[in-house]
């Protein structure tokens, strides 16, 4: 039998944003460092998403050792501080829950709201600002940063390849915006993983991640289509939701490198009950 690896890691710092690959990489309380610490939000601070601004998938992210770089066609890059200071305090909602977060700069506003075309602004998660998991689900020390509801998501890439020859299609695994890319497994294996080990770092699977309209959308156009929800619609469909990927949990900080490997502590049954 052959022994799973984590083959990719990848970060993405503006929730929304196009993310970056990383070749190794920290783990923090909240998830790999830097990992949606930085969220755009509208009007009546509610988070946006391509979900109903596809154009975001046209913004690129870069970290230097001390700045987060943005960068969009038309548009000259934009440089901001890792660790901004004196923003003004923005109560922020993502879905159910109000985060206290940090406002960055109205220059950096005036960026995103002239590339977006919509008014808007960038707040940032200070570290005192906590954001517990859903408790159905995690601890009471679980902790996330800006993204939907966990610190991971994990998917391995012989899902993606089964899932591309049922298309006839050979879509990239950006489209699904994995933090954990498995190798050395079988399609949709990650669906009955309860617990893992990578590096050291326990993970729990407690959930698997239903899909909205992002995965339709070409990261190089930010046009929609109409894969691969179609066929995801065909063969992922349970309790009139889509499935991809497994959301995960972890309990402790550290240090993940590609190439580690991936001890299989506990399965159970698939989740959702397809494969």
């Amino acid at each position: 039998m052959t022994t799973p690896i984590l083959s990719q890691l990848f970060i993405y710092p503006v929730k929304s944003l196009t993310g970056i690959a990383v070749n190794q990489w920290q783990v923090s309380q909240t998830g790999l460092l830097y990992d949606r610490k930085w969220m755009l939000i509208d009007a009546n601070n509610h988070f946006l998403s391509q979900r109903t601004l596809p154009r975001m998938a046209l913004i690129h992210t870069a970290l230097t050792e001390d700045s987060l770089i943005l960068s969009a066609p038309q548009m000259a890059d934009m440089a901001i501080p890792l660790q901004p200071e004196g923003g003004e305090q923005v109560l922020s909602q993502i879905w159910q829950d109000a985060c206290w977060a940090q406002a960055v700069s109205s220059e950096v506003d005036l960026w995103f709201s002239t590339f977006l075309k919509i008014p808007c602004r960038l707040v940032y998660q200070p570290q005192q600002a906590i954001r517990p998991v859903d408790p159905q689900y995690a601890s009471a020390t679980d902790q996330v940063s800006f993204a939907d509801g966990f610190p991971f998501l994990g998917v391995s890439a012989a899902s993606l390849t089964a899932l591309n020859q049922a298309m006839g299609l050979e879509l990239g695994m950006e489209r699904f915006r994995p933090n954990l890319v498995f190798e050395n497994c079988a399609p949709y294996s990650e669906d009955s993983w309860r617990e893992i080990c990578i590096a050291g770092i326990h993970f729990t699977l407690p959930k698997p991640c239903s899909r909205c309209a992002v995965p339709a959308i070409d990261p190089q156009t930010g046009m929609t289509g109409k894969e691969p929800l179609t066929t995801l619609n065909k063969l992922r469909k349970w309790q009139n939701k889509v499935y991809f990927g497994q959301n995960a949990l972890h309990d402790r900080i550290g240090l993940l490198t590609c190439g580690d490997a991936v001890t299989i502590l506990r399965v159970g049954h698939s989740q959702p009950p397809l494969s």
